[in-house]
């Protein structure tokens, strides 16, 4: 905890950090995770992100469904998503904190 934020996962970011990791990273990688606050993907969440897909899809914007599940889970929860990738997060009700590079 830093000034009074929490940095928490899902576990679409659990899986998507397993999937890039390289064996030798994985100890220190699990310690970390695992000091992570946890947001299961609940029923509720599991649906606010089908129709958030669903929404954007009858716009003509095609979105991943990890990213909506990630979207989801942050704003069931009311988080701030951290993020490399805004493009990838475009719903105006959701707030975005743009990692610097």
């Amino acid at each position: 905890m830093h000034a009074g934020n929490i940095l928490a996962c899902c576990p679409i970011n659990v899986t998507e950090v397993y999937a890039g990791m390289r064996p030798a990273e994985e100890p220190r990688t699990q310690e970390f995770l695992q000091t992570l606050r946890y947001y299961p993907i609940t029923w509720t969440v599991a649906r606010l992100a089908g129709l958030v897909k669903r929404d954007y899809s009858k716009k003509g914007i095609t979105l991943a469904t990890t990213d909506v599940t990630i979207a989801a889970v942050a704003l069931h929860h009311q988080l701030s998503l951290i993020t490399d990738n805004l493009k990838h997060y475009p719903m105006k009700e959701l707030s975005l904190y743009p990692l610097q590079n």
